[in-house]
């Protein structure tokens, strides 16, 4: 009873008021301090990856990097016969002569006519970094909008990287917006049920949404170290719901557990400290175990996953510190308080000479579904745990045919007005759906060798029947940097785009700009930055889960004191990422389920969910095992037989578990939901891990697991084996005289 939880627990709820307080400060001050001192967002310098990455570096030390390009198709009306292409081309000269007025722009390029005459084009470039074209292209939007206007007979619109950004993430805004109104009240109305008390059921919620705002706050800060890259507040409310309910909920059922137990003799503190002294311990534990594990994503080398890990990390810590300080002084002001209704019942009772009437004590035990799941589960182990494990290893099956690519632009909603227009442009100028770009850097002296050499490039490709056969060669100021830009008519995820990258960086860069002594060579473009980015994530998923097979094992090893629990949460964990992985397989790289769950299938997985997936399990998973097990482990303390320890642990659990998935699934379902397709596969596959690993792995395979090993779960621990042994009979006479 004098651990740090304790210790916390016992002034806050000495001191309610102060702890409430400081509480509101803390997260008003994090909150206002990110405000003021703003975030940092990831710049397209963050965002480079291998060898694409290392090739717009070079191109960026010659002035030579993509720049925000926005392009203006003139099309005929729907119904209206052919395009009009004097009116087309009156049109397209508007719109250069209005773009070129504009002070976001920094060059207008002559217009150009489709090869079968039914379109015109007038390509836009943007002054700024290739990121930052989305923050100001409402002005050439409102400039095509007045064309548009004034030409009623046409089809005057606009799209191109930065107008396609901005629309997704107007959609994303949307559909997060969508989601909370989901999720709050689906959440509210779980606690509602768990603890039959809006005042109860409002405490976690607040205390939940209160930390979320404090992580905002201070992953503004943190974004100076670790650029944002635009998805940690996604992150924040993601994972902040899900571990701030679940935090709180661990704690309040404990607290009213020990009310329940001590029947009203122990006063609103003590009841207070006797669950911070157990679950309170669990809390620090778990969301340690989810803060390291979110760390490993560091180790991926890339801003997203950093910025992914910061979001989790901050949010999960600010989760626990709200349920370590203000939690316990909430909990001790409503004690108080319905200790001072009941004492005013009592005398409203005795004038009126009746008796009152007991107040209804919440159960303790295992409810009828948890202790008829656990039925054959005591009685055949080994059946279970044999049935149970096969079925997961028959969900993960599914893995082995796993697709991992990056989520091109093609991929995105057609509820984007400029993703309508992009298929159009497309349709219209086919060698714009893609393309490579060759650079080389060399000494200015063998500038004539790289330019003789990239030409010679260019006329081997011209008529491959995978590029467009046209080529644009460009040179830096100070003719160290070159590069030759080729049109693929194909979109990056084709066959045609991809073995064309194949052969353009194996077979044509090493026999031309290859051979120029002292030249530097790579290549980048549209199809490779789709390409190199799996690559890399695939070349790093072995050292994270590594060291998320690593931390797994060391924490459970540090918090139950044995090695045999520290394999086991790194076999259920891997069983259950697997498992959810098998079934992200099966739905999201078919087409049978495209209906069911509003999605085009790409045929492969956004290659950042695995990761990501297998991170934030490992992580939550750590609650419900730290939890569970340390049900368990207090009763074989108690020196209960591990059997019965095992039993009991896992019905009084079982409640908190439920509720806590529960909440989490209707989060990460809620993700489900939204258009992005690898934001849907993030929050599917959470949802189904979740489920698995609330209601396979810790209600049917851990617990027969834990039962057939029996004593040999502690090992090598002796504290329990000690607290279970029987005591000798002349130490019997000996306590007793």
């Amino acid at each position: 009873m004098r651990n740090l939880p304790v210790r916390m627990a016992r002034w806050s709820a000495g001191h309610p008021w102060r702890a409430i307080v400081c509480w509101l400060l803390f997260v008003v001050l994090c909150l206002g301090v990110g405000i003021t001192v703003g975030g940092n967002p990831a710049t397209t310098e963050d965002f480079r990856i291998g060898e694409a990455g290392r090739a717009e570096a070079m191109a960026a030390e010659g002035g030579l990097q993509q720049r925000p390009v926005e392009r203006v198709l003139i099309t005929a009306r729907p119904g209206t016969g052919p395009l009009d292409l004097t009116a087309a081309d009156a049109a397209a000269k508007d719109v250069a002569e209005r773009m070129r007025g504009l002070p976001e722009v920094r060059s207008v390029a002559a217009p150009v006519r489709a090869a079968n005459t039914t379109a015109v084009r007038v390509d836009v470039t943007m002054k700024g970094p290739e990121l930052e074209g989305k923050k100001h292209v409402d002005a050439l939007l409102a400039q095509t909008a007045e064309v548009q206007k004034a030409n009623p007979g046409l089809r005057v619109e606009e799209t191109g990287s930065p107008s396609i950004s901005k629309g997704v993430d107007k959609l994303r805004g949307d559909d997060l917006s969508r989601t909370e109104v989901i999720a709050l009240p689906v959440t509210l109305i779980t606690l509602l049920l768990v603890f039959s008390s809006v005042v109860m059921a409002l405490v976690p919620l607040l205390l939940a949404l209160s930390s979320i705002a404090a992580a905002i706050g201070l992953s503004m800060l943190a974004s100076h170290v670790f650029p944002d890259a635009g998805i940690g507040t996604n992150v924040i409310l993601l994972i902040g719901l899900a571990v701030g309910v679940d935090y709180t909920l661990f704690y309040l059922k404990r607290e009213r557990e020990e009310r329940a137990r001590s029947g009203g003799r122990l006063s609103p503190q003590a009841v207070v400290e006797l669950a911070a002294a157990t679950s309170g311990r669990a809390v620090v534990l778990s969301g340690l175990a989810v803060a390291v594990s979110s760390a490993t994503l560091f180790l991926a080398d890339d801003v997203i996953f950093s910025s992914i890990a910061t979001g989790a990390i901050v949010v999960t810590l600010v989760a626990v510190l709200s349920s370590l300080t203000v939690l316990p002084a909430l909990l001790a002001t409503l004690g108080r308080r319905a200790e001072r209704r009941a004492v005013r019942k009592e005398a409203r009772a005795a004038k009126r000479g009746q008796a009152v009437r007991p107040t209804k004590q919440p159960k303790t035990g295992p409810g009828r579904l948890t202790s008829a799941v656990l039925r054959p589960v005591r009685k055949h182990p080994a059946a279970v745990l044999t049935v149970t494990v096969l079925a997961m290893l028959a969900l993960a099956a599914p893995v082995l045919g796993l697709k991992l690519t990056d989520m091109g632009r093609e991929t995105h909603s057609r509820s984007i007005v400029a993703m309508q227009t992009y298929d159009r442009l497309n349709a219209a100028f086919p060698e714009l759906k893609s393309m490579h770009q060759i650079v080389v850097r060399a000494d200015t002296d063998r500038s004539p060798e790289v330019t003789a050499a990239l030409r010679e490039l260019a006329a081997d490709v011209k008529n491959d029947p995978r590029l467009s056969g046209t080529s644009k060669l460009s040179t830096s100021p100070d003719r160290r940097i070159s590069m030759l830009q080729l049109q693929v008519p194909y979109y990056v995820s084709t066959d045609q785009a991809q073995s064309s990258l194949r052969d353009i960086r194996d077979t044509f860069v090493p026999k031309t700009v290859g051979k120029v002594a002292g030249a530097e060579t790579a290549v980048t473009g549209d199809v490779a930055r789709y390409t190199d980015y799996p690559t890399h994530q695939e070349q790093k998923l072995p050292l994270i889960i590594g060291a998320l097979l690593l931390v797994t094992f060391v924490m459970t090893v540090w918090a139950f004191r044995s090695l045999v629990l520290g394999v086991v949460g790194i076999l259920l964990n891997l069983l259950s990422a697997a498992a959810s992985l098998g079934v992200l397989v099966l739905v999201f790289q078919h087409t049978w389920a495209e209906g069911l769950l509003d999605f085009d299938s790409t045929g492969s997985i956004g290659s950042r969910v695995p990761l990501f997936l297998f991170v934030i399990l490992f992580g939550l998973s750590m609650d419900y095992q730290v939890f569970v097990i340390s049900r368990v482990r207090e009763a074989a303390l108690n020196g209960v037989p591990t059997r019965k320890a095992v039993i009991d642990g896992i019905g009084s659990s079982a409640g908190v578990v439920t509720s806590a998935a529960v909440v989490m699934v209707t989060v990460f379902a809620s993700f489900a939901a939204l258009h992005l397709i690898e934001m849907k596969q993030i929050g599917f596959s959470l949802t189904i891990a979740v489920l698995l690993d609330a209601f396979v792995i810790r209600m049917l395979i851990l617990p027969a697991l834990m039962l057939l090993l029996g004593e040999a779960n502690w090992w090598p621990s002796r504290g329990i084996r000690k607290a279970q042994s029987p005591i000798p009979a002349s130490s019997a006479l000996q306590k007793v005289s």
